[in-house]
């Protein structure tokens, strides 16, 4: 059959660009790309998370990088064709480097190369055992020493941080913490994960009882088990915490729950972390390799500090402790914040009977639910997507192919979309005094979610309330201070209060780095998470990646974890790939750190 002409022009630019490699002509492959052409790398090139922005940070990073990745075998994927995306051409492939088999996409535009994402997929010799590698489980035929599976599981349990250690701890048992022990166990890399809860999933059951994921099934899965096709599309918080704990026992993960990870120090000498936790009491001293935190993208608490919050005679407390409004019916109840948790923890006290008034210092993003499912997800995380041949991880990589640098592009016209079609909700938002924001630049709600984690709401009901006076709003002015009984703004409002939530949102991962190991740990690591954009929250210079998420740091062995369930779920297989290799001394040069970055 002959080849037709997308793959025919894509596997020219592939061919062109495996000779210039093997040729070590690194200026020839930069002229590949556009003047401006991006090469986003998860793993594969630069044992990083990087993304080389024009052809001449191409070329800066395949001078340092070439000798150690020889890559070769640069192929459309099997089974898939080369398509034209309207304007350009795109197209699945796979590589190889010295150490593994890679996965990408690239987008063509006039012949030269627009978009090109790598990844690395595995490590030669260090595959996952699946398929037809699968471990058959029981030896079969007769034997006086065997042991059950359930003798091995106790005994693997009883030595792994006593007589064995753990070549990788993770502290934090959430999805986050889960998802990476899931991979790291099919990986073979002895971990352990140690959570101050005491069961896998508290961390949700304990959270306020109204919470639930506002994001779709499809978009959530764990890796190697999805969702059952009967789960529901937004999962109560109950339901993922069962979920995480069957997970967890099934994905025979060695999780340590009820232990307290108290102190942590590097040893440099031995290369080694000293991890001090407490175990039902006891006091473990573990000595991993690798340290990893897994403690939430959202960080510590922000607590605000206000006066008279000593004389307050009511509750108070941050939303992180909220109970939920059982206790609170009949009571007035100032929240602080108007983001998700905040509109959340409003609905709920409002529905339960209690007088609640929600106090908004600063503007908004809210979406619908409904829009955002259709409009800025639904063409890849959907029952529609699904039946168009688009699986979970398909999506993810098709996400992952789009820079940083060209996702707002992207992301505009989704928002436009939405503000036109729900101009009289947003009206009606703006007539109750809400103020409203689409981002800085009018991009809406994933690119605030990367940039800074914060100010949006995905509406699920309790924006109505605010447009009907259910829940009251006060916009536009801060707290001056608390009294016995009410909370005083600065433009002189009293609110009397029963009870104070601070929904005020979460400080830097890093915060975490210095409570366990220490401020100079924390400082030499820097800020996590944001772009370095510019715009609110987000200060530059321009990163082009999350910073500090999912590959390596400033502090030799330490390494962060977190986000929503999909990049749990992506960026996991990247992490685990990297701590693999260090464990079995595969060379790992790491190009393209960036400078440490304090921000507040």
């Amino acid at each position: 059959m002959l080849d037709t002409t997308p793959n025919l022009a894509v596997n020219k630019v592939l061919g062109d660009l495996e000779a210039a490699l093997t040729e070590g002509d690194v200026q020839a492959a930069a002229a590949l790309f556009e003047p401006e052409g991006y090469w986003r790398d998860l793993v594969a090139f630069t044992w990083n998370i990087r993304t080389m922005e024009g052809r001449e940070e191409v070329a800066e990073m395949l001078r340092d990088q070439l000798a150690d990745i020889v890559p070769r075998g640069w192929s459309i994927t099997p089974g898939e064709e080369a398509e034209d995306g309207g304007g350009f051409l795109q197209a699945w492939i796979d590589f190889e480097t010295g150490a593994g088999r890679g996965h990408g996409h690239v987008r063509i535009r006039d012949g030269k190369i627009w978009t090109l994402l790598t990844t690395l997929k595995e490590l030669k010799g260090h595959e996952e055992r699946r398929g037809p590698s699968r471990p058959k489980g029981v030896a079969h035929g007769a034997d006086r020493a065997r042991k059950t599976w359930a003798e091995q599981r106790a005994e693997e349990d009883a030595e792994l941080g006593r007589e064995i250690q753990p070549y990788v701890v993770i502290v934090g048992g959430g999805q986050g913490g889960i998802a990476l022990g899931a991979r790291l166990r099919q990986l073979e890399v002895p971990t352990i994960i140690v959570e101050k809860n005491e069961r896998p999933g508290d961390s949700w059951r304990k959270r306020y009882k109204s919470l639930c994921l506002h994001d779709p099934v499809w978009y959530d899965h764990l890796p190697y088990i999805p969702f059952p096709e009967n789960w529901p599309v937004f999962s109560p918080k109950d339901k993922i915490g069962d979920w995480l704990e069957m997970y967890t026992r099934v994905m025979e993960l060695n999780y340590w729950g009820g232990t307290l990870a108290e102190q942590a120090r590097w040893n440099d000498d031995k290369k080694e972390w000293e991890l001090r936790v407490r175990r039902n009491g006891e006091e473990v001293l573990l000595r991993p390799k690798q340290l990893v935190l897994a403690t939430g993208m959202s960080g510590k608490p922000n607590l605000p500090v206000f006066p008279g919050q000593e004389v307050f005679k009511g509750e108070q407390h941050h939303s992180s402790q909220h109970p939920g409004p059982d206790a609170y019916i009949g009571k007035k109840v100032v929240v602080i914040g108007s983001n998700n948790s905040a509109h959340d923890i409003c609905a709920a006290l409002w529905e339960a009977g209690a007088d609640v008034t929600m106090v908004q210092r600063s503007s908004t993003h809210i979406v619908r639910s409904e829009p955002l499912m259709e409009h800025g997800l639904g063409a890849l995380y959907s029952e529609q997507a699904l039946a168009n041949g688009i699986t979970t991880d398909k999506a993810d990589l098709i996400f992952a192919s789009i820079p940083y640098g060209l996702l707002p592009d992207f992301q505009k016209p989704i928002y436009d979309t939405i503000r036109e079609l729900d101009a009289d909700f947003y009206a009606g938002l703006e007539k109750a005094g809400f103020m409203l924001d689409w981002g800085d630049d009018g991009t809406g709600l994933f690119m605030k979610y990367l940039r800074r984690g914060s100010g949006y709401y995905i509406d699920v009901g309790a924006s109505q309330l605010i447009i009907d006076g259910k829940i009251r709003l006060k916009s536009g002015s801060d707290v001056d201070r608390l009294t016995e009984d009410a909370v005083i703004l600065k433009d002189g409002t009293e609110l009397p209060a029963d009870l104070v939530v601070y929904a005020t949102g979460y400080g830097s991962m890093n915060g975490w780095a210095a409570d366990l190991i220490s401020q100079e740990v924390a400082d030499r690591v820097g800020k996590c998470w944001g772009l370095g954009s510019g715009t609110t929250k987000d200060p530059g210079p321009w990163e082009g990646e999350e910073r500090n998420m999912w590959k390596p740091t400033h502090q030799e062995a330490l390494w962060f974890h977190g986000g929503n369930l999909h990049q749990s779920r992506h960026y996991s297989q990247f992490l685990s790939l990297q701590l693999k290799a260090r464990q079995v001394d595969i060379p790992t040069p790491v190009w393209g750190m960036r400078a440490v970055r304090h921000l507040s």
